[in-house]
Order: C-alpha cells, then structure tokens, then sequence
C-alpha cells in the first residue's frame, strides 16, 4: 500500500506555504504529519495535564464558538485556564489552515475545538463508538449531506509518549468492499428520523452510506487484522491534519491531545471530484443528494 502519511518538515509559518501536492495528497484522504510546529503548552497551563479535569460521563472537553466551555470539572480559575487554553490552540490551528490552505479561509464552518485528557487505551466503549477500530467519520445524528470533516490534532502529552495511529487504505478501497453490503437507503425513513428528532437534520443518501460504511468496517473484524494498513506515531509535540471522513484511521493509544474541527462544503475544495461525495456518486453511478460536486 502507498504511504497514507505524508511529512511536512517546516519548523517556522514562513516555511509552510500552499503545495499543490500536499493539498492533493491531503483531499485524496492522506493524512498531513508536521512534526515540528506543535503547539507549545505556557507554563500556566501545565496543571492542566490532568485527566481529573474531565467530567465522568464526557469523552473531552469542548470548547464552542461562542465561548461555552463543556465536560470539565474544576474550580472558576481552572476552568478559565482551559478556556484560553483550548482558544489559543483553535487560533494555531486556524493560522495552520491560512498557510497550508488560503483558498479554505473564507469557506470554512468550525466546530467546536477539544482537549482530550483521557488515555485512550483505557476507555471501555461499544463496538459503533470504538474509535480503535478502523472507520472514517460519520455520525448518527448529526447529517452533513457531503460537507467534509477536516481535523487538526496536536499531541501535548508531558511524557513523550506519542499517539498511536492506524491508517487504513484509501476511501475508494473501502467503499469498494463494503458498498456492495450496505443496506438500501429509505427516504421515508429519513424523515421519520428528523421529525422524532433522532437526526438533527435531514439524513441524505450520502449520509446513509457513510454510516453504513463506517459500520461495517467496525462489525468486521476480520478486516481489521488483514485490510492494508500502517502503524502511525504521532510524538509530543507534533500536528497532523487529515479528512476525517476520508481517512480510514484508527486511534489506539495516547492521552492528553488537542483538536480542532473544521467543515467544508465539497465545492470549497481545491479539487470537489477527490471527495467521498464524488467517489460515492460515481460508483453508484448517479449523484447522491448532498452538496452537488463541481465535477
């Protein structure tokens, strides 16, 4: 299998300007690995390396755009540290976009930004919610109708120890084997899950597959051993930015990680036709309501 993971060396922002490569390399499902422009922790911040501080039934800690800090559990000043910690890495983030690539900038929807305490190994989950199993991104309740998942990752851990990755084979890969399996898609359905609130909005086609897609991957255990796949090590100090809805990844290992999440509609993309709308779409051979690529 081709190397899923491709290396930015750039140590400063001046050196980290549009790549035609990198953009394609990145929209075609890779996952973007900069080892050397991390985000640095103040000293102010170091007690926050404490998995104590999320709440005991939240997964991380979420930080919204207006300004509503979730999950944590701590005294006023504490929680106000985390506050600015999490703004300031949605801000490094942000910068990363604008260098790597301008053309998002004015396009991009954010969603809230996290910090991530818990050691990953240590969470006891059902096989759906299981993120150490391969899957690409999709969510039952939350319908995009194609709009992309774009994550920016950080690892902070104080004890060098890196966060534990396994990246899969690309998307065209999995929706050939696991399309033909995927349960026929029911309109009316779909709208009985919007109108019992089940779904927050309108589950698309596109949406129908996805989950069937990330499912099915999970259910399969035999494709989790034997599918081609690389182990991947992210050390303290390092960032990587992948398409989440594209990548198939796997998250084994690891604790104390920051994330940003980004949407993009498939026709802001520097090349819509790379898309899992447009794979989907062309392997069912017709387009799948969404956001209709440009292709």
């Amino acid at each position: 299998m081709e190397n899923q993971v491709i290396t930015i060396l750039a140590s400063s922002w001046s050196e980290l300007t549009f790549n035609q490569q990198w953009v394609d390399a990145l929209e075609s499902g890779k996952v973007l690995f900069l080892p050397n422009l991390g985000f640095k922790l103040q000293d102010s911040e170091q007690h926050l390396l404490n998995p104590l501080l999320l709440s005991p039934k939240s997964k991380n800690i979420s930080l919204d755009a207006q300004g509503l800090l979730k999950g944590a559990s701590t005294d006023n000043v504490t929680l106000q540290t985390i506050q600015s910690m999490i703004a300031r890495y949605a801000l490094h983030s942000q910068q990363l976009i604008k260098q790597l690539l301008p053309q998002y900038v004015p396009n991009i929807r954010f969603a809230p930004t996290s910090y991530r305490p818990a050691q990953v190994e240590a969470r006891v989950q059902s096989w759906r919610a299981d993120d150490k199993r391969l899957h690409v991104d999709a969510f039952p309740s939350r319908p995009n109708r194609g709009e992309r998942i774009l994550r920016v990752f950080a690892n902070i851990n104080p004890n060098g120890i890196a966060r534990e990755w396994r990246v899969g084979e690309p998307f065209e890969k999995v929706a050939e084997q696991f399309l033909p399996v995927c349960k026929p898609y029911v309109r009316w359905q779909a709208v009985l899950l919007q109108k019992l609130k089940v779904t927050k909005s309108f589950r698309s086609e596109y949406d129908h597959l996805m989950l069937q897609l990330h499912d099915a991957m999970k259910l399969d255990l035999n494709y989790q051993e034997t599918a081609q796949q690389q182990q991947v090590l992210f050390p303290t100090g390092s960032v990587w930015v992948c398409y989440s809805d594209q990548t198939s990844h796997a998250a084994m290992s690891g604790q104390f990680m920051l994330e940003q999440t980004m949407h993009l509609t498939v026709d802001k993309l520097y090349c819509p036709e790379l898309s899992p709308l447009a794979i989907l779409s062309k392997m069912m051979r017709r387009p799948l309501d969404g956001n209709r690529p440009h292709f």
